[in-house]
This record gives structure tokens, sequence and C-alpha cells, in this order.
């Protein structure tokens, strides 16, 4: 792969993709840019380049791969950290036009592009009263989600959202436009694209499963920090008896918890401790899976988005460490960002075994999660910033307090789950060396065989990168 003297944008030029290339100098290059949902993401390539068919993606990865020129690939563009969706003085592959959204009522699936976001994905699929098993936010684009495994309102009744998908395009190093699926094609590549990221192609369309889904009961349910002990409390319980009642799930938050039924029953057990604590809002309700994509989204676009993860034992000992070092982040915070200009989140989210087994009964996937052998709670420490300067205080801090809650965990007996979900994970972790060694040996292999130059090793940088793990 010997490097090109030309500049990125003349590489299309003989190709007739020009036309199809933005410029810093261009609105559309801007615009692009301002699109990011974290301002971390916003490196300045030295051109976005956005095809609309997996064929265009195919001679762009040809052209850059002889040309040695680094490159991203953008789908939606909501990984936090930066480097993971763009790149700086390279090519940014931008699959904003690959966004097609088309429904087979035969088969009850669903071709859908990287490029479309999950609010769209819903409004199409809502027209015959049908849903996937999708992000829970409507702005996430399909494509990293999915990559990342994917946490979604099914998982106690489907397992994550990549366990939904049935078949994969993907575009390879050498320019081939290849199917995977779990039968007789390329069936260790369809494994590894189920939680192994950008590591072997670009993906330039998911076949995902579909099914009838009319309405769901959720919100918001507001607390008052009074309660917060017993909402820690009631979430060790949650966690621990969902089992019985897959249908719901439960995502809680030292400021509020959102909370989501898919069965849409009002009174489901599962919520009815919850619910009996008294809150100064609440917002849940009877109503459809592309509504509540809207409402919920904790954090705006625009900021500098610092995130750090871990799993934790379902213990109620560890959400309260938890949330006491939470509380001193904010006063450290307070300390150098006016009060206002932040905003902290502790985020928990159950992650009982019983996930794992529904993630097997839909066919599996590479990220170990099956191999939990106790109940988990997901710990993701949350700090939104507005400035450069705030995030290079901020972001240390955020680490510490994560790290300080994995170091309480491992004075619990198994307090400290050895998996990190990809989709939150900071740019300082390793989720892949988290699925085990034996799923890390699946994607390695995986990787060897269908880009044996390491182009989406060394050429596409970004993300979680299977060499490293």
């Amino acid at each position: 792969m010997a490097a090109t003297q030309k500049q990125p944008v003349e590489l299309f030029a003989n190709v007739h993709l020009e036309h199809k290339v933005l410029l810093p100098r261009d609105e559309g290059y801007k615009q692009r840019q301002d699109s990011f949902w974290s301002r971390y993401a916003r490196n300045e390539p030295a051109c976005i380049v956005r095809p609309t068919s997996a064929a265009e993606v195919a001679t762009i990865v040809k052209i850059l791969k002889a040309a040695g020129q680094q490159f991203a690939v953008r789908s939606g563009g909501h990984t936090q950290w930066e480097g993971a969706n763009n790149i700086q003085d390279g090519v940014t592959i931008d699959l904003q036009f690959l966004n097609e959204i088309k429904l087979d009522e035969t088969t009850e699936t669903v071709d859908i592009g990287p490029g479309a976001r999950w609010k769209e994905v819903y409004d199409e699929l809502k027209k015959t009263g049908r849903v996937v098993a999708g992000g829970r936010n409507g702005k996430v684009g399909v494509g990293g989600l999915l990559l990342g495994g994917g946490k979604t309102f099914f998982t106690g009744r489907r397992g994550f959202a990549c366990d939904d998908v049935v078949s994969y395009e993907v575009v390879l190093a050498d320019g081939r436009i290849i199917v995977a699926d779990k039968d007789n094609n390329n069936n260790d590549l369809f494994m590894a694209l189920k939680g192994g990221s950008g590591n072997f192609g670009i993906v330039t369309n998911f076949r995902m499963s579909c099914f009838h889904c009319d309405n769901i009961w959720g919100g918001l349910r507001v607390l008052a920090k009074e309660h917060e002990g017993s909402a820690l409390q009631l979430l060790q319980e949650f966690t621990a008896e969902v089992r019985e009642d897959v249908d719901s799930m439960l995502l809680l938050f030292l400021a509020y918890s959102a909370l989501i039924q898919v069965a849409a029953q009002e009174d489901a057990i599962a919520y009815r401790k919850l619910r009996a604590l008294p809150a100064m809002v609440d917002l849940c309700k009877p109503t459809t899976i592309d509504a509540i994509v809207s409402e919920y989204d904790p954090a705006p676009s625009g900021y500098y988005n610092c995130f750090f993860t871990a799993t934790i034992k379902n213990d109620v000992r560890i959400f309260q460490k938890a949330a006491e070092l939470h509380d001193q982040l904010v006063e450290d915070l307070k300390n150098f960002i006016a009060d206002g200009d932040f905003t902290t989140e502790c985020l928990f989210q159950p992650l009982p075994t019983v996930l794992g087994q529904k993630s097997k009964e839909f066919g599996g996937n590479v990220m170990g999660v099956t191999d939990l052998q106790h109940d988990g709670v997901i710990f993701t420490a949350i700090a939104i910033v507005k400035t450069k300067d705030q995030e290079a205080f901020a972001y240390p801090k955020l680490k510490a307090w994560g790290n300080a809650v994995c170091d309480y965990a491992r004075t619990i007996e198994n307090g400290l789950l050895d998996w990190i979900y990809m989709n939150y994970a900071d740019k300082s972790q390793n989720p892949l060396a988290s699925y085990g060694p034996e799923n890390v040996k699946k994607l390695k292999d995986a990787a060897a065989k269908y880009d044996p130059e390491q182009v989406f090793q060394k050429l596409c940088p970004g993300g979680f990168k299977i060499s490293k793990a």
C-alpha cells in the first residue's frame, strides 16, 4: 500500500465521484461536521465523500487502499470520542445516503442502510404495525449501534439488536461486495459482525427480522434525591426478578429513571415497587416505539461528551458507592466549571443472565455476554461539558470516578464482571478483549481471512481494533 502525493480529493476525479466529495470550503462540509453528536468527533478531514450505493463504496475503498490513504467511516456519527467516526486530514466516508428502508412482508424482514437513523426506521415500519429491535434514541445511526451489539427496548425478549440481524451486505478491502448470513454465505464473518465493529469491511446493508408491536407503555419518572437510596435498592431487586417479566426494562439515572414495558402493561409487576416511590414528574403512559425514541434523548448534540463504562455485580453496595463518588465528582466540577455549564449522569442498566440466554436463543453473537455467570448491571459514568478547556478538566476526573467504582467492585466477590459494552466504552477501554479468548480468536481469524492486508486495522484506524485486543 504505497503512499501517494495526490491530495485526497484528487483520488476520485477519474472515477466520476468528485461531485460526491465535500471540501472544507463547501457549505455542505460544515453542515456534515456540525451534525456529529459529540464535539469530540469533529475532526477536520481533507474531504468527505458520500457514496449512494455499495458499488460506489467498493470503488472508494479500492482507491483509498491503492493510495495508502487513511480514512474513517461514518454511519450516524453518534460515537462520542475523537477519531472513532471521523479523521483529521484524511478521507471520511459518510454513509448518509445509504439510508434505504425496505420491508419484505413475506419474509418478515427489513433491509436497512447503515446511514438511516432509528427514528426513520420506526416511522417507516409503523405504517404496517411492525418494529425491529433497534436503538432507543431515534437520532442514533443504524450502522454503529448494530456493529457494537446494541441494547434495545426488546433485549429481554429478543437479545441484543445484532441478534436480530439475519444477513449483512459487506464491502471488503479488495472491493468485493459479499453477503454474510448464518447459513452458507460467509457465516464466520456473519458471526464476527455481531459485536465485532468495523474490523472487517464496510457494511452497506443490514437485513433484520421485524415483528408486530402496536403499543408499549413507558416514559420518564423524576424522583427527588431523598429517594435515591430506595431507588438503588429497587434496582437490585428489579435486576434479580426481571427474568420473570422479560418485556420490562429499566434505565436508572440518579436524576431520573426511564421505564419501558414493551407489552404495554401499565401495571407490570416489575415496576410496582418503583412506581410506589413518589415522583415529582411522571410521564409514563401508553405510547409507541417511534414516539418514545424521540423522548429518550438524554444528551443534546454539540457538546463534549465523556463516557466510561463497566459491568458490575447486581449489588446495591456498588450502586451506592457509584452514587457517592458521583456526588464528589459534581462538587469537583463546580470548582472549575460554572454551575449550569455541565451535566453529569450516573446510569445503571440491568444485565441479568437471562439477556445472554435470549441472545443465544436468537443465534448468539461474539460479545461473550452469554458466558456471564452472574446478574450484572451496566454502569456508565457520563459528563457533558461545553468547551475544550472544560473537557480537559472533566475527562480525567470522570475516568477516575469510573476506575474508583471498579476498584470498589473488586473488593466484593464477583463484584466486577469482565465485560465491557462497546457502545458506551471510552477510547481508553478495550471492549473487544472483554469478549473472552474464544471470541477474540474468532474475530482475529475473521479479520485475517477477510482483510489479510489489514486495511481496516491500519488505513482505517478509528474505533476499537481487534489487532489491539
